[in-house]
């Protein structure tokens, strides 16, 4: 069991809704992380929580691909993605949203993830389109919904 998945209870109720879902269908979100093992533990926690992790991906082109095909309400995405930028992939999915006529952008809100402290980015984050920043330490279900109730 890893430390994602300690941090949730067996008895958790996931079907619960969360405040910022006021009873509709479950948030669908997007894990984008070049670490195997962290999108594993990640999902599993989220699910958990009672959201749904419609995809994950480990670059750039396959966020985007599936960001684009699955249409999820929020992208978490690792600021360090191997040898690629989260922030290069915030302005990306920022661009795909706005040039969307029809209903053809991704138009997710992206939050940016990290196991490095926020202070350690706060310029680069307050400049990217990004709604907001989550420690991954920090990784939940209610965190994700404090920063999607603060990002209209």
């Amino acid at each position: 069991m890893t430390e994602l998945e300690r941090k949730v209870p067996a008895s958790l109720n996931a079907a619960a809704p969360f405040p910022w879902q006021s009873n509709r269908m479950p948030l669908r979100c997007q894990l984008v992380d070049d670490n195997e093992a962290f999108l594993e533990a990640a999902s599993v926690l989220l699910e958990r929580e009672g959201l749904t992790v419609v995809g994950v991906a480990s670059s750039i082109a396959e966020a985007l691909r599936q960001a684009r095909a699955l249409r999820p309400d929020v992208i978490l995405v690792d600021i360090g993605l191997g040898d690629e930028s989260g922030f290069d992939l915030a302005q990306l999915l920022a661009q795909d949203g706005q040039g969307g006529q029809g209903g053809q952008g991704v138009g997710a809100d992206v939050i940016l993830i990290s196991a490095r402290a926020e202070t350690d980015y706060t310029d680069m984050i307050a400049e990217s389109p990004a709604v907001g920043f989550l420690a991954k330490s920090e990784l939940s279900a209610r965190g994700i919904g404090r920063i999607l109730g603060h990002a209209s």
